[in-house]
């Protein structure tokens, strides 16, 4: 059997485009039809922690900039000791989760 593409959009079904699709309140239920869906504070609090999340910088921006200026300074210090420490303590941890 040959399948081949006609290169044309497959409209939505009509019965997604009947649900409502309006923001609801934490404790709020929408019923469409025979479906319900109540949503719990939980989620609400899940909303804003997950914002922010979002807004909090993946990177410190004015720490990567001291660094920086501490090596072209020829002022940064590595402390291979501490970042042994640090790997240990990163592989004991990994093992831990394993078991």
């Amino acid at each position: 059997m040959k399948i081949e593409s006609s290169g044309k959009a497959i409209a939505p079904s009509t019965a997604a485009e009947a649900r409502p699709r309006s923001p609801a309140s934490p404790g709020a239920t929408v019923s469409a039809g025979s479906e319900k869906v109540q949503l719990s504070s939980l989620s609400s609090s899940l909303a804003k922690a997950e914002a922010s999340i979002a807004q909090t910088p993946v990177v410190d921006a004015q720490r990567v900039e001291e660094i920086k200026q501490a090596i072209a300074n020829g002022e940064f210090r590595i402390d291979a000791g501490r970042i042994a420490d640090g790997l240990i303590d990163s592989v004991r941890e990994m093992l831990a989760g394993q078991r």
